[in-house]
């Protein structure tokens, strides 16, 4: 996958999208988009606006995902261009080794994924805590070289996706403001990988209808929050508000999850159900099997 770039997986989406329809013989779909994935949808639903095809996507989610860039925190401090340059010596096979990209996230927040090992583990000699999500996020992903790199220079050096017209994806050149697909944002309060004022952004942008949420805690444990635990809260504001900071002093808190506030959302944008069946037997529909679970990419490693 060296040479994949990031047409391919806006490409990529829009196949999913179109497998999806196919496979339920459903008009429109609901996405959602994670991260770096929802910034990628974004482009995805500007190039279905572009196409004529932005009915195909009924909703789009979008859990910590950024599409300005101009606020996207400390990772900022990587994209000079020496960063750049060292960035690009790591990579002479044509991917980018996932723990490098780990490493940099943890050196966002040295104290708590640095040193606090350093201290507990390596001086005091106590085991490692077991925490599920962490352990979750260990699993590191190896990225294409030409995609990261085109992603730090076009996205967070130069925000990019943020001008109309400044970006072209599949020979089409993008504009954000055309997105009118009804949007639900959610962003993390001590997100340190995309922070909450950058993921705001996305509302001064878009122009269909939106929903932004702030929930408790940061980038992955405010996402994965199911609503039996009772953990954290979220933070939601019908004023129309130009700001984070206007936002959070009109807002009301709620105790828990935010995953109902979101359920409930969806459903008024769709209130259809079907009943749940079995397990799907992969390669019994209209999907045909790609290999044998647990995947390729997993063995490879």
């Amino acid at each position: 996958m060296a040479d994949i770039v990031w047409d391919d997986y806006v490409a990529a989406q829009i196949d999913a999208i179109d497998s999806v329809r196919d496979a339920l013989n459903v008009e429109s779909v609901h996405a959602i988009g994670y991260c770096v994935a929802g910034t990628t949808l974004a482009a995805t639903l500007a190039l279905l606006a572009e196409r004529g095809d932005a009915d195909k996507v009924a909703s789009a989610t979008f859990f910590t995902a950024q599409v300005d860039f101009s606020k996207a925190g400390e990772l900022l401090h990587f994209v000079d261009d020496e960063q750049l340059k060292m960035i690009a010596a790591l990579s002479p096979e044509g991917y980018l080794d996932g723990r490098y990209l780990a490493m940099t996230f943890n050196l966002l927040r040295g104290r708590d994924l640095i040193w606090n090992y350093v201290t507990n583990n390596y001086l005091l000699g106590k085991d490692y805590a077991p925490f599920d999500l962490l352990h979750w996020n260990g699993d590191t992903t190896n990225l294409p070289a030409t995609w990261h790199m085109a992603y730090l220079t076009d996205l967070y050096r130069d925000n990019l996706l943020a001008q109309p017209g400044a970006m072209v994806v599949d020979g089409t050149p993008i504009d954000l403001t055309r997105v009118k697909t009804p949007s639900y944002i959610q962003a993390g309060r001590e997100d340190h990988i995309a922070p909450a004022d950058s993921v705001w952004k996305t509302t001064q942008i878009f122009t269909g209808p939106m929903r932004f949420v702030l929930a408790g805690s940061g980038h992955i444990a405010g996402v994965v929050n199911p609503p039996a635990q009772q953990k954290y809260q979220y933070w939601t504001n019908d004023a129309a508000v130009a700001t984070l900071d206007d936002f959070v002093a009109g807002a009301t808190e709620t105790k828990g999850s935010w995953w109902p506030d979101w359920a409930a959302w969806l459903r008024a944008r769709d209130d259809a159900t079907v009943a749940a069946k079995r397990a799907r037997v992969p390669g019994k529909g209209k999907l045909p099997a790609i290999t044998d679970a647990p995947g390729d990419y997993v063995r490879a490693r």
